[in-house]
């Protein structure tokens, strides 16, 4: 790998050369191996500039393309569990021309899309699905007659999910024709925890082969006499017998066949477990071993600092780090951390994120009164409810677009009781690169319908810290969402300045209100000033709180000028701006034009925070733009003048 990437990649290599993945199945293996180290180096240097899922793709590059020797994809189906490791699998299945476009706005998605490619099966971002889904498709295939394999590839990490063991049950149950690949790399993007993760740790250190318990059979039925007597004595014991004896007897006993461990890198017998696991009737799952970050010593050192990276230097694994103010996700950590060195009843809870959810600290001041879950968010929440029924004040720090996975247990286990649950939504809004399944631009609209939820949205990293001192002292469910990135540098303050409901208004003008909630407030406060340049007056008015609304503040200004804008980032169907628009025509208020700014009735695309915000109209340009092209005369003031 290291000689390869000190050539110039200009140069005839043998992925140019290939006809894709069809010429995968006559290829050598040795000439497999030589494939494998052009897509990692490939990998590398694209990831290195545009940003992405470095480690997960390096771990997967000698599994995918046994995969697609073994398969014929679009045919036979392969589903990505979450996706995130796809990049390979995109490479040789048509999309290695435009392979530099990964990620960036207009180019291929860094998450497997239908709409991209017919080898992308089925679009996957959110984890623990590929079972259920491929379930689905091997009942389709079987109702309609048709001989296509399914293969489901899921990490050990998505297996920590509820959903992956319903459907492993459930596919034992059917005793349906489905394999199941467990790439199993010891780490998701936070260590594994819980009871599988040490199972599986134990099936790596006895790597037994699965033939024995059919050669024990075989041996002992062919005793002359008493061989028959025997095996069924033995069978009535096989459970004891088989803890003994053979790996894999938990996915065993849900009626899977289990083949493995296999070597993830080894190519020869990848193929050949995948091929014999291709030819066997049932369920079968075929435990394989990959190490996260391979071929490359920074990722492979360092893989969960390398499972996601904005880019890197290649020579040196250096991550560029970007000076300047903490961002909100540390301000909430250090702030958490801060109330819970003087409350003990403060608990934090997440969901296979502690890095990514600002919790590194407190896990490691409060290791008793931290708790991460795994891949479950809604166990997550109802285990807060718990916290909070027995006393305890539970903080559940995810990330807005996997909220979403925890609906039903926020509205009954946490909101229905009334229980004092906080929830941190890190990521809210558009978040850039990952794109439609990790944008957090709905959490208003379902959260917003539930009853007795306070919701606020700070309009920068201070007000993130006081809405949570705000929080721990209420007694009732409270969501608080801030975005990804940097804060603006604002002086932290002490205490809360503000009451529960109550807005602020950072700019009076007689010709339009703007009324912005989050980091849409700094936006509209420029908008402001560039809408003085054309003589055009505006009020600001930070919401902060979606729910309650500061109803007299927004009726008093909707009373007083012609025109109200609202902007929010996130989607207009059922967000900040329809709780407007539900205030204002319950207070009957008519004479007044009424416009909203946010994203449309559509999954937005991938692309740069910024790139999107300007691409919405929702910077200080597409405001300015609405208030002096769509409503040219505010007021009696001609901005065409």
């Amino acid at each position: 790998m290291r000689q390869f990437l000190k050539q110039e990649w200009g140069n005839k290599k043998m992925l140019d050369d290939l006809k894709l993945p069809e010429d995968l199945k006559n290829l050598s293996y040795n000439k497999l191996e030589i494939l494998a180290e052009e897509i990692r180096a490939l990998l590398i240097k694209t990831i290195s500039k545009n940003g992405g899922h470095l480690a997960p793709n390096l771990g997967v590059v000698e599994l995918t393309l046994a995969l697609h020797k073994v398969f014929t994809s679009p045919y036979d189906k392969i589903i990505w569990d979450v996706g995130h490791q796809s990049y390979v699998h995109k490479i040789v299945t048509g999309r290695l021309s435009n392979f530099s476009t990964l990620r960036q706005l207009g180019g291929i998605s860094g998450f497997p899309k239908p709409e991209e490619s017919p080898h992308d099966i089925f679009a996957t971002g959110h984890s623990s699905t590929s079972i259920s889904v491929g379930l689905g498709l091997a009942k389709a295939r079987d109702l309609i007659g048709e001989k296509y394999k399914v293969v489901s590839v899921i990490g050990d990490g998505s297996l920590t999910g509820g959903m992956a063991f319903e459907a492993l049950n459930y596919t034992g149950h059917l005793k349906t024709n489905l394999i199941v690949i467990l790439n199993d790399n010891e780490m998701s993007i936070a260590p594994n925890v819980g009871a599988l993760s040490n199972y599986l740790s134990r099936l790596r250190m006895n790597p037994m082969v699965y033939k024995l318990k059919e050669e024990l059979q075989q041996l002992i039925q062919k005793i002359p006499k008493v061989g028959e007597t025997t095996f069924r004595y033995l069978d009535k014991i096989k459970d004891s017998l088989k803890y003994l004896v053979i790996p894999g007897i938990l996915f065993e006993e849900l009626g899977f066949t289990y083949f493995g461990p296999v070597d993830g890198h080894n190519l020869r017998q990848l193929s050949q477990a995948l091929l014999d696991a291709s030819e066997h009737k049932g369920p079968i799952l075929v435990h394989v071993l990959t190490k996260k970050g391979k071929g490359y010593k920074p990722a492979e050192d360092d893989p969960s600092k390398f499972h996601g990276v904005s880019g890197f230097e290649i020579s040196t694994g250096y991550l560029p780090f970007k000076p300047g103010p903490p961002t909100y996700t540390e301000v909430f950590g250090k702030t958490l951390v801060e109330v819970a060195s003087h409350d003990e009843r403060i608990v934090a809870i997440t969901a296979a994120m502690t890095e990514g959810a600002g919790l590194k600290e407190f896990s490691q001041r409060f290791p008793n009164r931290f708790f991460d879950v795994g891949i479950a968010e809604g166990h997550a929440v109802t285990m807060a409810g718990g916290l909070a029924r027995a006393g305890m004040k539970p903080v559940v720090a995810i990330y807005s677009t996997f909220l979403q996975r925890a609906f039903d247990q926020i509205l009954h286990d946490v909101c229905l009781q009334g229980l004092p649950v906080i929830f941190a939504l890190d990521r809210a809004g558009v978040v850039g690169e990952d794109g439609p399944t990790h944008h957090g631009v709905f959490d208003l609209s379902y959260l917003r319908m539930i009853p007795g939820i306070t919701i606020m949205a700070p309009k920068d990293e201070n007000e993130l810290r006081q809405m949570l001192l705000l929080a721990v002292d209420m007694d009732k469910p409270v969501a608080i969402r801030y975005p990804r990135g940097q804060g603006r540098g604002i002086k932290l303050s002490l205490q809360p300045t503000f009451r529960l409901g109550e807005a602020e208004v950072l700019r009076e003008g007689e010709h339009v209100a703007l009324l912005a909630l989050g980091p849409m407030v700094h936006i509209a406060e420029k908008a402001a000033e560039l809408l003085t340049q054309v003589g055009i007056y505006s009020t600001v008015i930070n919401c902060r709180f979606i729910k309650p609304l500061d109803q007299q503040t927004i009726l008093y200004w909707a009373r007083r000028v012609p025109h109200i804008i609202t902007v929010e980032d996130h989607v207009l169907t059922g967000g900040f701006g329809s709780a407007v628009l539900e205030l204002l025509a319950e207070a009957g208020i008519r004479k007044l034009q009424i416009s909203r700014l946010g994203y449309p009735d559509r999954f937005i695309e991938s692309g740069t925070i910024q790139e999107l915000q300007a691409l919405y109209g929702l910077n200080e340009e597409g405001i300015y733009q609405v208030v002096t092209g769509r409503l040219l005369t505010l007021a009696g003031v001609d901005a065409r003048k």
